[in-house]
């Protein structure tokens, strides 16, 4: 309990707010317009997340194997509340929902710089603020999707995992379990996430028993996780084949964007720095037409530099930190991501909406550049001042764009 939720009075304060400070714009959306939830709008409403869809099934299952579960109990909840009427009530309850579970996240984030890498609590809270206005934080906190469950529950392992390693105490079988289920049953392909971890605990590799016990708690939780997922699938594996395949050649077709643009504007900086908005004609094939929202790419200097910029950040860090096997964690699990949608370019003309399984790497490697650096007291001014300045940047751009997505709401969506 300590660790998931806020356990002193700094944390309680950063999670009131970001309660705040969220909850009134997801309370404002929510009531006033009908984009969070709208029945006749199955998918791609803004930015391409798939809110009633996922609301209603929880997604596909090929690639939220058990998150139907999951929503079944939040749907029935905010229709409890609502009167059974998918009406603003109903949109409130599901976006104050996501407001608690990204504000709790934000939490995570700074028990990690404050406990982990046991940064200065000013430099631990500026890191938090830039984090807190990335647009990923923004969307994800009025957003009913699995990207905002998710990352929360990668936000608590990580954070659970880091606490263990650097005690030299080992994983347990109920963490094991409880990430497979909860992070995989999400998204499936984040199951991978939980286990890298264990590649990093103390002598893991030279101790026959510690081994074999990891690797028992690894198969109980694939045992569990697979037992859950046929147990959904009827156990007509055969299905899930065919989906992925199927899924596979619709989201990693090339598009006419080019390929480079799309790593670094959409997967890199999308879940930063909002770029500029377009909007596109759809229909629900049942004759209802319907604008939706995407991201352009960047269209000046300044976000490539800026974004750049957070990458050099990045790299520097783990140059700097490279003996550090809590680096090497986060940078395992940013690769993966990379490989999945840079590589495969699984999903890439959309990769700004899968932050949720990854961003929570960027004030996490900025974190540990600030701890490499904390003796030279005129080189941690001189980051202090650089992240501030970004910060201050990060907040009036993404204020910028958010004054434009309420512009596409109130004409669309009132």
């Amino acid at each position: 309990m300590k660790i998931v939720f806020p356990s002193n009075k700094t944390e309680l304060l950063i999670f009131l707010f970001f309660i705040i400070l969220y909850g009134a714009n997801a309370w404002f959306i929510a009531e006033d317009f009908r984009i969070v939830y709208d029945d006749r709008i199955p998918w791609d409403g803004y930015f391409s997340f798939d809110n009633r869809a996922i609301v209603q099934t929880g997604g596909g299952f090929e690639r939220h194997p058990l998150s139907n579960y999951f929503f079944d109990c939040i749907r029935d909840f905010a229709l409890w509340i609502s009167g059974n009427r998918y009406d603003s009530v109903f949109r409130l309850i599901l976006s104050l929902f996501s407001t608690v579970v990204i504000s709790l996240a934000n939490v995570q984030i700074f028990k990690y710089l404050n406990n982990i890498i046991q940064l200065p609590i000013k430099i631990s809270l500026l890191i938090l603020a830039f984090y807190g206005l990335f647009v990923t934080n923004i969307l994800l906190s009025f957003t009913p999707e699995t990207y905002t469950y998710t990352l929360l529950f990668l936000s608590i392992f990580y954070y659970y995992s880091a606490k263990k390693i650097q005690e030299d105490k080992p994983i347990s079988f109920g963490a094991t379990i409880f990430g497979s289920v909860f992070i995989g049953g999400l998204t499936i392909t984040n199951i991978v996430k939980v286990y890298i971890p264990f590649l990093f605990e103390k002598k893991i590799f030279w101790n026959w028993k510690k081994l074999g016990m990891a690797v028992a708690k690894i198969a109980t939780s694939v045992v569990v996780f697979v037992f859950l997922f046929m147990l959904r699938l009827n156990f007509n594996f055969q299905n899930f084949l065919n989906k992925t395949e199927e899924q596979y050649d619709k989201f990693s077709q090339p598009k006419v964007t080019p390929l480079w643009d799309m790593i670094y504007s959409w997967f890199f900086g999308g879940n930063i720095l909002f770029p500029s908005l377009v909007i596109r004609d759809y229909h629900n094939k049942k004759g209802f037409e319907y604008k939706a929202l995407f991201m352009d790419v960047y269209t000046s200097v300044i976000p490539y530099f800026f974004i750049g910029l957070i990458l050099l950040l990045m790299i520097w860090s783990v140059f700097k930190n490279y003996r550090n096997k809590l680096i090497w964690i986060l940078v395992m699990t940013f690769l993966f991501d990379i490989l999945v949608h840079c590589v495969l370019k699984f999903g890439l003309h959309t990769s700004y909406i899968y932050g949720g399984h990854f961003v929570f790497v960027y004030p996490l490697l900025i974190g540990w550049l600030f701890y490499s650096y904390r003796d030279k007291s005129l080189t941690l001014s001189l980051f202090y001042g650089l992240l501030l300045i970004m910060t201050i940047y990060l907040g009036i751009n993404n204020y910028y764009r958010l004054t434009e997505f309420y512009q596409f709401l109130e004409t669309y969506y009132r």
